[in-house]
């Protein structure tokens, strides 16, 4: 269910609920009142871990069971990561996944072309984690599909180019995990790409956490929150990432 929320000292807090409630309202952007002609854009924000991927995973795939195959699409801000090439280079290999380390500017334009393109396939990349580099065109958006669901850690910061992301989108969530969640979620993602258990937590503390931090900063500026608590799982069997 829907409910409203209020932060610390009666600030507004944008309104939530859970993976059901997502479903409904990813069903009433498409179709009921709150739509619009064209094809639709929905963004989650949310920090490192907090199970974006997951849900973008599992709202694709609901829509299409009740819409009809490819009415959605999943286009993920990760495939935007520079590869390790790239950021040997500019020196940020142990920065990967801060805001420096996307093609930022290039995930707008694949936004861009989305939106104004209805009469070709668009290929997105993706981000493959055993090769820990970005692949092209994993994923594609059809002439008639009629919702992307897009994720990435930053399409809530107040840095450019992402206002001019979020312009595009019909609406912005905030995947809500809590930290001791994520914290466990991030040791399994690193220790299964062969780090230890000490480089993990070295890795966690340096790097995952303070960019977690600066992504849950803008958290009451997006439209809705999903408490991701209890997600379903990912629609390939893995677990939550």
């Amino acid at each position: 269910m829907d409910d409203e929320g209020n932060g610390a000292g009666g600030a507004q807090q944008p309104p939530g609920g859970d993976f059901e409630a997502a479903v409904a309202r990813a069903l009433r952007l498409l179709n009921g009142r709150e739509g619009r002609k064209g094809r639709i854009l929905l963004g989650l924000a949310g920090p490192p871990a907090a199970g974006k991927s997951t849900v973008a995973g599992r709202l694709v795939e609901e829509v299409v069971r009740r819409e009809g195959p490819e009415s959605a699409a999943y286009l993920p801000l990760d495939g935007f990561h520079l590869s390790n090439t790239q950021l040997d280079r500019l020196g940020l290999r142990d920065r990967k996944g801060a805001p420096e380390t996307f093609d930022a500017w290039g995930y707008l334009a694949l936004l861009g072309r989305v939106t104004a393109d209805r009469f070709r396939d668009v290929y997105a990349p993706d981000f493959d984690r055993e090769l820990d580099e970005p692949v092209a065109a994993r994923h594609v958006i059809r002439p008639h599909t009629r919702l992307v669901v897009t994720e990435g850690n930053y399409l809530a910061a107040p840095a450019d180019p992402w206002p001019a992301a979020r312009r595009l989108l019909a609406e912005l969530w905030f995947v809500e995990a809590d930290d001791t969640t994520r914290a466990e979620r991030l040791l399994h993602r690193h220790r299964a790409g062969g780090r230890s258990r000490e480089d993990a937590l070295a890795r966690i503390a340096a790097n995952d956490h303070p960019n977690g931090e600066y992504v849950k900063a803008a958290r009451a500026d997006c439209d809705w929150v999903l408490r991701a608590a209890h997600l379903p799982p990912a629609p390939d069997g893995r677990s939550v990432l």
